[in-house]
Order: structure tokens, then sequence, then C-alpha cells
């Protein structure tokens, strides 16, 4: 077999200017950190190489500035033009982007993991997921910033519907990361915590006659590896690099190595402590009584995450099975720098098949974030101002999942409240409406759930709005609330208020637990 051994800094010598670059990674999951690293310094140190094009699925980084994941590459000159799925873990390279220093683009991160399994297989990329969003060209085409011009999404039509096709990039190079390399390049993968697109990415890019760099733990003797451990042939490697400091092969950002991660032992997972009396427990427990026996649900990281928490206090969480976009299902989900990640999964499948079952309508429930939302419905989570977050997995998820509820608190900045029997007091008030007239940024469609008739709530601690076939309505008021005053006069359209507007649960506000059954 032709493939080399090299140090990290040796191979980042075969990357030249003006080509593309495929990295893989999740938040800090499977991504090649010294790889990174080492392209890094050598453009600090010689201006080369320059002017790459990079493109990725997941959101790769630390969500600060200290220089990890992706974070190693916002150095100015060295990528002319990126193309992701999520940028909010990578703050060095927003800020490139919204200084107008690179061209970029957001894509749905699910569709981007697709496209890699497309491009191997020399098949174009065709979807709906987009459709009506600011990735569809008649709104934003995916681009944001100014000096991105080029259109990348196109709209299509295939027997009288409405999809999307994606322009692909050639892969000039790909950066990927295993556990073990044999002599042959065989690449396992068995301390991961996933398995992402590795395979997918290898593949497109050896079928474009581009070069595959893989960073391992070490290198063993040939014929070795258990071939059913084996992620990535040594056909489709060219390049393995055993890394010099394990700090760099971490299995996620926040964690050196956790066996129960992969399955490797199960652990015994300690008595959780039933989560603090708040408002974020307040919604989310309205959330939770949205749950259905035996439901397969996705939440979304920060607040959603609580439901899974309010759900096993209950004594409900058994008898649902939590997903991870990252192709975990099951077990118990990490949050903060293990997100992607969970303890004693029952499998791990590769990212892009998570998605199929995603967009195949597979979820029943999905819990998001509310960070925005307009008159029509409309969610933006993606953009603020001067802020890109990325849409991430949000767009596969919200656009197909059977039931899809979006959490967050009504308004923001400075809202204190507490409950006080069985009702919901507010103490000072938020000083920002996230009921807005019209969206930033749309990353989730209203009229297109509409259209489709998908089952849309917002829960808030004071409502809950639900898309009825005449809009938004509002359904039910906390108790304790008054309507005008707490409700509509922080709404900035004309809210449509249901002729039978119920109270929320009084249960929801107060200490003890709800005793919620399915």
């Amino acid at each position: 077999m032709s493939v080399k051994i090299m140090t990290a800094k040796e191979a980042v010598k075969l990357i030249e200017s003006g080509k593309v670059l495929c990295n893989e990674g999740f938040v800090g999951d499977a991504i090649a950190e010294e790889l990174l690293l080492e392209l890094q310094n050598r453009y600090l140190e010689s201006g080369e190489p320059k002017n790459l094009t990079l493109v990725y699925s997941a959101g790769q980084g630390d969500g600060n500035e200290a220089t990890r994941g992706l974070n190693h590459l916002g150095e100015e000159g060295l990528l002319s033009r990126v193309i992701a799925g999520h940028w909010n873990q990578a703050p060095r390279l927003q800020k490139l982007a919204m200084e107008n220093k690179l061209e970029a683009y957001n894509l749905p991160q699910g569709t981007m993991a697709q496209m890699y399994r497309d491009i191997a297989a020399g098949r174009p990329t065709i979807s709906r997921v987009g459709l009506q969003t600011f990735v569809d060209p008649r709104l934003d085409g995916g681009k944001i910033n100014e000096v991105t011009k080029k259109d990348i999404v196109h709209l299509i039509e295939i027997g009288g519907e409405e999809y999307l096709q994606y322009d692909q990039e050639k892969f000039d190079y790909a950066f990927i990361r295993g556990t073990y390399a044999d002599e042959n390049g065989n690449i396992s993968m068995e301390e991961e915590c996933c398995n992402l697109g590795v395979l997918a990415i290898a593949e497109a890019t050896k079928c474009n006659g581009g070069i595959v760099i893989a960073q391992v733990e070490k290198v063993v003797k040939a014929d070795t590896l258990d071939p059913r451990l084996v992620r990535v042939p040594g056909i489709l490697v060219d390049v393995v690099v055993p890394v010099s400091d394990m700090k760099h092969h971490m299995q996620t950002n926040g964690t050196q190595y956790n066996p129960s991660f992969n399955g490797e032992v199960k652990a015994v997972l300690a008595a959780e402590v039933p989560p603090e009396m708040s408002v974020r427990k307040m919604i989310t427990r309205r959330c939770a009584m949205e749950l259905k026996k035996d439901a397969v649900v996705n939440l979304g990281i920060g607040m959603p995450e609580l439901v899974a928490a309010v759900a096993n206090e209950e004594g409900i969480g058994s008898t649902m099975t939590l997903t991870v976009e990252a192709g975990v299902i099951g077990g118990v989900p990490m949050s903060g720098q293990d997100f992607g990640s969970s303890v004693n999964p029952d499998c791990i499948v590769d990212q892009a098949a998570m998605f199929d079952f995603y967009d195949g309508g597979g979820l029943d429930i999905a819990y998001l974030g509310l960070a925005e939302c307009d008159k029509d419905g409309n969610i933006n989570v993606s953009k603020f101002g001067p802020r890109i977050a990325g849409c991430g997995g949000f767009i596969n998820i919200t656009q197909n999942a059977r039931k899809v509820v979006f959490c967050g608190t009504f308004t923001a900045k400075g809202l204190k409240v507490h409950g006080e029997d069985g009702k919901l007091v507010i103490d000072n008030e938020g000083s920002i409406s996230k009921f807005v007239d019209t969206v930033q940024h749309v990353t989730f469609s209203g009229d297109r759930a509409k259209k489709l008739g998908q089952k849309v709530m917002y829960i808030t601690e004071r409502c809950v709005l639900e898309m009825t076939e005449n809009g938004l309505e509002l359904t039910e008021i906390a108790p304790g609330i008054d309507l005008e005053k707490d409700v509509l006069a922080h709404i900035a359209f004309d809210c449509k208020v249901s002729d039978n507007l119920k109270l929320m649960d009084a249960r929801i506000f107060n200490e003890e637990k709800m005793g919620l059954t399915l």
C-alpha cells in the first residue's frame, strides 16, 4: 500500500494555495485538532497556503475566542471562502465573515452531510430541506455577508414539486480522524463518540483525486485491526498522522476519554438531582407535557436539554428515545463541550444516516430554542445583527419532525419570574420582546409548516401559541397573567386569541413534582 506516515507538520506541507479542504468534526468530537493547529502554524510562519476554500457541516470549535477546532483557521488570508453548516463554535471565522474578509455561506448541516455521499457517488444533491428559509435562493440563498455573490443553491422543480439543488465542491484535501491506523492505512474509530461522515468525506475526496489525511492515536501492524471496527479502508487514505500530544486528540472538547461515550462500558448513572425551580423549568415542564409514550425525540442545545431532566424527575424519561444529530441514538445526551456524545448510547450511526431518518419524518417530536418569532410563525436562530450563529441541523429537524416545539422565555434581558400558589408572577419584565413583526433571518418557515399541516407549538413561561390554518394563535395563558398587559402588549403584531383560551396547568408553577404520566 502507498499510505505515508507523517507528522502533522509534514502533512500540512502538502496543502497548496487556492485549493479546497473538507474538515470533519462535531464541536470537539472526532476533530483533527493537531492537523488544524499545524496548518495555522505553517500559515503564520510562511504565509502559505492561502485562499483556501473550507467546507464543513457541523460546528467545530469551543464557541469562544480560544484557539480550538476551526478557530485555528481564523487567520486573515488563509481562507478565501467558507461553506459551513454552523458558525457559532468558531468565532474567529465568524469575525472574518462579518468583516467581509472571506466569502461565507451557511447551508443545512444534514444536507451537507448527505452531500458528501452524493459527491462520492457522482450524483447531484437535491432536497426539500431549506425551502422558504434563508437558504432558499428567493431569500438569501445561504449567503451571509456582502462579498458573497455566487449562487450555490438553486430552485428546481421535479414532478410539479419544488426542490433545492445544492452546488457541490470537489475536495482536494480532507482532514479526518480515527483511533488507530494499521500500516496499510485502515482507520478504526472504536474510541470515538461518533462516526460523523469520515467515510463519505474520504470517498468524496479520493474519487476526486484528492489527498485524505487521517489523524490517529497510533499506528499498529498491518492486519491486526478487527475489520468490523474499520470505518475507513486503507484504499481511501493517503497520509496517516499519529498524534504527538493526546491533548490534541480528546474524545470531546470537554473530555479526554470516557468509555461510556463510545459503548466500551455501560456507566452506572448517579441519581439525577432534579433541576431547581426556575423560568426554564416552568417552560420545559409545559414542553414535557407534549411527550408521548415511546416517542423518538431530538433535543436542541440549551433550554430544550432540560426537557429530559424534567421528564426524568417525573419518572417518564425512560419511555422516550433521545437522538443526537451527530448520529447517536439512545442513552443520555451530553451538553456543552461534550455535545454530540451520549452516555450509554444504544447505537451510533453515520451522521448522514441520522439526517436521512430526520428528513424522512422519523422524529416524533423535536424541541428547539425560541430566539425570535414573527407574525407568520417564522423562527430565527441563525443570525442576529453582526452575529452569525448558523442553522446547524435546525432546518433539517424542524422542517421534518412530526411535531415541533419551540421553547424559550417570552421576553429576554432582565426577565425575572416566580411561581406562587399555582400562578406565575412577573417580578421584572424583560426589555427585549422575542415576538417581532419580521424576523431578521428565516431559519424556520411558518408558512411552509402551515401548508404541510405540521404540528407546531411555541411554548413560553406565560403562554402557548400554536400554528393553525389561519396562522399563529394564542391557545394557553398562565394563571395570574393579564392577557393584555403581560402578553399582547409585548407582541409586535396582531395575534389571534383562541375562542377557547385555556389556562396553563397550575402544577407547572409549583415546587413539587407535577405527577406526569404517559
